[in-house]
């Protein structure tokens, strides 16, 4: 499963090192007000200054690289505090300003320092993927890695996709699987899709057996499958993590898809169509002997409601569904 590229700030913190070059890794462990990025954003900076990510939209990045040169000299960790001002905040598109912490950690030898070893672990957890949680304790610079499963805390984060500090003064940041988005239908509402959805951090997959269709050419970069869709989404093995849109308006392969779905974990179903063509869906679906509750999963006709009339349009609306989905 692919990363996007701006979601490798680890891995890349992690080649820096073992370059030689050096490299630290900055964390936004805590915000206040109206900060520009969450909890868990991750900025990586080499020992040549060379940077990857943000923790602040570019309020405070210049700050942030100076201190983490500092500690790649004296091998210390440090926690940083910035207030964000509302006009430095108006100009990276916030209403008002905020406060941010970030936790600044050089990479390698030092008695405080995050150890290779560790992010290497990391690393590992990340590619495989499995989600796992990197717990450090602010006030020691103790340092583990939690798989899920192992600790009341870490589990509700990593359900709830947020990284943060507790009470006790625990850092844990969240690494989760990437979101994944399966789509049904190679047609031209997939193309802006899917290309959307990349740029928002999912893992994308086309599904159509129609090699005309989702050819190489007409999806460039995309994983494509030839399979019929419940075989190809069997394969795929969807989680509690992925959105699965059809998109075909052909029963032959939207109805396997959907059926395929509504016995799955997955956190939105989407399918295109009118209204009295989802009517003769949900008609065909309940005569499979799907609930209605069941059957009530499914966004249709798929995507908010803003009066999109292009493809690219559409595709926006569905991913906006999406996320208000995934968010809410």
């Amino acid at each position: 499963m692919t990363r996007a590229a701006h979601d490798m700030i680890v891995e890349t913190a992690l080649d820096w090192h073992r370059s030689g070059i050096g490299a630290a890794l900055a964390t936004v462990v805590e915000t206040w007000g109206s900060a520009p990025r969450q909890a868990g954003s991750q900025l990586a900076i080499s020992g040549a200054g060379d940077m990857a990510g943000s923790v602040s939209g570019g309020c405070v990045e210049g700050a942030v690289v100076t201190e983490a040169l500092a500690a790649l000299q004296d091998r210390q960790p440090r926690l940083l505090t910035y207030g964000v001002s509302d006009e430095t905040a108006f100009s990276v598109g916030l209403a008002c300003g905020g406060t941010i912490r970030i936790l600044v950690e050089p990479i390698g030898d030092g008695p405080h320092a995050l150890p290779e070893a560790l992010l290497a672990q990391l690393t590992e957890a990340r590619a495989a993927p499995r989600a796992v949680a990197l717990v450090t304790d602010l006030a020691t610079w103790t340092r583990r890695l939690v798989p899920a499963g192992q600790d009341p805390a870490t589990d509700a984060r990593l359900r709830s996709d947020r990284s943060g500090t507790e009470e006790d003064g625990r850092f844990i940041a969240v690494h989760n699987p990437p979101l994944r988005l399966i789509v049904v239908g190679a047609v031209h509402i997939a193309q802006a899709l899917l290309s959307m959805a990349r740029e928002c951090g999912y893992a994308c997959t086309l599904i159509d057996p129609r090699s005309a269709f989702g050819s190489a050419s007409r999806f460039p970069g995309q994983v494509i499958l030839e399979d019929w869709p419940d075989d190809a989404l069997a394969s795929l093995a969807p989680d509690s993590r992925t959105a699965i849109v059809t998109l075909t308006h052909d029963p032959k392969l939207d109805d396997p898809a959907l059926r395929f779905a509504l016995g799955a974990p997955v956190f939105y179903i989407g399918a295109l169509g009118s209204k009295k063509t989802h009517a003769k869906r949900l008609d065909r679906l309940a005569a499979a002997g799907f609930a209605p509750d069941q059957i009530a999963r499914i966004h249709a006709p798929v995507g908010l409601d803003i009066g999109a009339r292009t493809p690219a349009e559409i595709a926006v609306s569905i991913l906006a569904q999406i996320t208000q989905t995934l968010r809410a």
